[in-house]
């Protein structure tokens, strides 16, 4: 979605992120110019201005407890929950509703759409994922990535009833079919994974990126670093591991033991990630068990878990706009911009507190 014509001029003036130069932007028409614009209102003046914040990782049309959003006034909220955190783009990574209609609206955020999750039969949380056996595995990828926005979902592991524990959901074979399949539709995929046993058929058969990766081990990183698989840990959910150990203790004992494995060792794994070269981004998961608005919640945890504050914070702005394909503060680009009283580098608590949200050229 554009800047329109006819938009009031405005004038926005500090230190621009990630440059860390102090400058004057403009803004016509909805878009970005380093030209001054004469007859331009000043909005803001000092402070610094960041690229629109991005969840990478969020569920718009999902609610509390997995039920799905259907009416347009409860997606509007969550979408504006978002924007007032300063999140500008959304990733959505899996939806069973479509959102589309939300497209119209100038005043919500870009959603980035990854499809419907895909799933086997039985094996993810009910009513969400589109259910499949391996064989159909290809057609549907295709399926969700015309529907999706350059982006397709996979379930790639979930309890095993048989195993009582995480387990893979998909062949290897089948797994290389599917992803030839949507990169031959122009889309990325990305994947679930809590345990470690999916996670080598996925990047050996040529995955975009991991969501969560908590089973993530030094020799997989090092593969994920090579090809530039990205990862979006979603430790703000990660944070709700020991409640889903003592959810599904009784029933699947050896489940409960890997989870709380699997949140022990989760920031050591965010950071070895990093350090390998591992693209990181800053995702909530938001949707079903969090609530949306948290992405200063999840930038602060990349950074406790031993991300520099500057990487972390732009894992949620500049680099996760570039991965997105989306633009930063150029000219030409829509005008979406958060201004904070303070360098967030510094301090990511000044996240929670924007001073402006400017998004395609309107103050919000």
């Amino acid at each position: 979605m554009s800047g329109r014509a006819g938009q009031p001029a405005l004038h926005l003036a500090g230190v621009v992120l990630p440059e860390g130069e102090h400058r004057d932007l403009w803004i016509r028409d909805g878009r970005l110019t380093f030209e001054p614009v004469p007859g331009a209102e000043t909005v803001s003046r000092g402070g610094w201005l960041v690229p629109g914040l991005v969840d990478a990782h969020c569920h718009v049309g999902i609610g509390r407890g997995g039920v799905p959003v259907e009416d347009l006034a409860g997606l509007r909220a969550q979408a504006l929950t978002e924007r007032a955190a300063g999140v500008l783009a959304l990733r959505d990574c899996g939806s069973p509703v479509d959102t589309r209609a939300l497209d119209d609206e100038p005043d919500l955020p870009t959603i980035v759409r990854a499809g419907r999750h895909i799933a086997r039969a039985r094996r993810y949380i009910p009513g969400l994922a589109t259910e499949i056996e391996p064989d159909a595995l290809v057609e549907q990828v295709r399926a969700q990535a015309r529907r999706g926005d350059g982006w397709v979902k996979l379930v790639g592991d979930w309890i095993d009833r048989g195993v009582g524990d995480l387990a893979p959901e998909w062949p290897a074979d089948v797994l290389a079919d599917a992803m030839a399949a949507a990169h031959e539709e122009g889309a990325r995929v990305t994947a679930h994974t809590f345990g470690t046993d999916a996670l080598p058929d996925l990047i050996g058969a040529g995955i975009d990126c991991i969501e969560h990766g908590t089973g993530l081990t030094e020799e997989l990183i090092g593969q994920m670093a090579g090809r530039g698989t990205a990862v979006v840990p979603t430790l703000v959910n990660v944070e709700n591991f020991p409640d889903f150990a003592a959810a599904g203790e009784k029933k699947f004992p050896n489940y409960a033991s890997t989870i709380r494995r699997l949140h022990a060792s989760s920031g050591a794994v965010v950071r070895a990630a990093f350090e390998a070269g591992v693209p990181v981004f800053a995702g909530t998961d938001a949707g079903g068990g969090i609530d949306h608005g948290r992405i200063a919640d999840e930038v602060r945890a990349l950074h406790s878990a031993g991300i520099p504050a500057e990487a972390a914070l732009a894992a949620a702005s500049w680099s996760a706009r570039s991965w997105l394909g989306l633009p930063c503060m150029e000219e030409g680009a829509p005008a979406d911009v958060v201004v904070y009283d303070a360098d967030p580098r510094a301090d990511l608590d000044t996240l929670a507190r924007p001073r402006h949200i400017v998004l395609r050229g309107r103050v919000v």
